[in-house]
């Protein structure tokens, strides 16, 4: 996993985990990016500043409380992510794939068109936006996930 800060034009910035540069790349280039704050998807990588450890012999660890603001360690992070991943996972288990079809087939459930049923998919921010204008309840993945047909 690899963590980049990034900025929408409003400069708002926000940090978004990837499973490599490429992963950001494709993201990025297919639109599938927004400011959490705004919803703009024009969006670069911001200025970071580098993470340099520190030398092994002289590294203290503190302990996370709410009197030092300490982070999380990365121990802690990996903990945490794999238990978002399962729960995700569970989730998505009872859960049918309708790919680029998700705003139609939600649309059409809200609509009674069709029996509702628990469903995932992409869709573009505008999509989503409207969603939400019509009333139909969605909700974003916390994680990226792989199209059933992209799994090797």
């Amino acid at each position: 996993m690899i963590v980049f800060d990034l900025r929408c034009p409003q400069s708002h910035v926000f940090e978004a985990w990837f499973g490599s540069g490429a992963a950001y790349e494709d993201q990025r280039a297919r639109g599938l990016l927004a400011c959490p704050i705004c919803g703009d998807v024009e969006i670069v990588k911001a200025v970071m500043a580098p993470n340099v450890g520190a030398k092994g012999n002289t590294r203290t660890v503190v302990a996370p409380t709410p009197q030092t603001n300490a982070l999380p360690s990365p121990a802690a992070l990996k903990a945490a992510l794999h238990a978002l991943a399962t729960a995700q996972a569970q989730a998505l288990a009872k859960s049918r794939w309708v790919g680029r079809a998700f705003a139609d087939t939600a649309r059409a459930m809200h609509e009674g068109d069709v029996a509702t049923a628990p469903i995932h998919g992409e869709t573009t921010l505008a999509e989503a936006k409207a969603l939400i204008d019509e009333g139909v309840p969605v909700a974003a993945l916390p994680l990226p996930i792989v199209p059933p047909e992209a799994v090797n």
